[in-house]
């Protein structure tokens, strides 16, 4: 068997992120070759990985990440709040993202078959991640813009929920302190739509139907004609605008002032054009299965497990 040290540990460690005793061992199995200890330790990241494939990641975290004219807004999970929060974790999800800019994948299929170079794909750093983190990684879903002016982006309580807006404007003092304000704005009100354009006919029917049968329901409106319930209706619609469209919503530091008038009055302050395009935000873990842990029946299975 071929000698190596606490420095050629250390070494390896370095070069793959692997734990001591993982690289420890990789180098005793590998005889002392440093260069097949390296291929040893990416063959388990993979088999681990794929031991964990069944796994359920519901923790993880919302990144952001934004170079030049092009914004990531990332959810990346994982099995453990522990591992969401260590720095590992996001490590990996600064690569992802890095990469996601880079390339512009069309959805998450395409991302994790796109090339990182040397051959590798984001699949393939991903399992090697998985072999030294530990836990199940999955890319959940990832949204890309690519600015004429301004991306702002905000990342609540270290990944919780994150928020990217697109501007189209010059970037001055003033309009990132309004792109600033927008974004603690969305995250705190969360708004299905940017504007009430967006919203369609199905679904401005569907909630006339609903406001209407509330009407017709309350007994402050018996008797009243079908030309009054549609005027209260059409009051009720006006504030469904108000609180589901962005730009409709009042802002929440001075509720005088709507989103739409709050750029409109920075826009004469500060003499240049500013339209807000877009905007997403991500809920970390919104929908997603989570891990139960039931003691008795955790325990009935190890009783069964010994009687055979």
């Amino acid at each position: 068997m071929a000698e190596f040290t606490a420095k050629d540990v250390m070494k390896l460690r370095e070069q793959t992120g692997a734990g001591m005793m993982d690289c420890k061992r990789a180098l005793v199995d590998a005889d002392g070759d440093f260069e097949k200890a390296g291929e040893l330790l990416r063959e388990r990241g993979i088999a681990k990985a794929a031991k964990r494939a069944s796994k359920i990641a519901a923790e993880g975290i919302v990144y952001a990440y934004v170079e030049g004219n092009t914004g990531v807004l990332l959810e990346i999970n994982c099995e453990s709040d522990f591992v969401a929060k260590g720095e590992k974790f996001h490590e990996v999800a600064g690569v992802v993202a890095k990469q996601i800019a880079a390339v512009h994948p069309a959805d998450v299929n395409a991302l994790l078959t796109s090339d990182m170079g040397g051959g590798k794909t984001v699949e393939t750093y991903i399992s090697e991640q998985v072999g030294i983190i530990g836990e199940k990684i999955s890319v959940r879903r990832f949204t890309v813009y690519t600015s004429e002016g301004l991306i702002e982006t905000y990342i609540h309580m270290g990944g919780t929920m994150g928020v990217m807006l697109n501007f189209a404007c010059p970037e001055t003092a003033e309009t990132h302190e309004l792109a600033h304000n927008i974004a603690l704005h969305t995250a705190f009100s969360k708004p299905a739509y940017l504007s009430a354009d967006e919203v369609s006919e199905e679904v401005i029917a569907k909630e006339r139907e609903i406001l209407k049968q509330e009407a017709m329901n309350d007994e402050k409106n018996a008797g009243k004609p079908e030309t009054v319930l549609e005027r209260i209706v059409d009051g009720k619609v006006k504030k469904f605008y108000e609180e589901n469209c962005l730009l409709n919503q009042k802002f929440v530091k001075d509720d005088k002032v709507t989103i739409a008038q709050l750029i409109a009055q920075t826009s004469k302050a500060a003499g240049v054009p500013v339209e807000l395009r877009s905007f997403i935000f991500y809920v970390m873990g919104q929908g997603l299965e989570k891990k139960t842990e039931d003691l008795s029946e955790e325990v009935a299975k190890q009783v069964e497990a010994a009687r055979k």
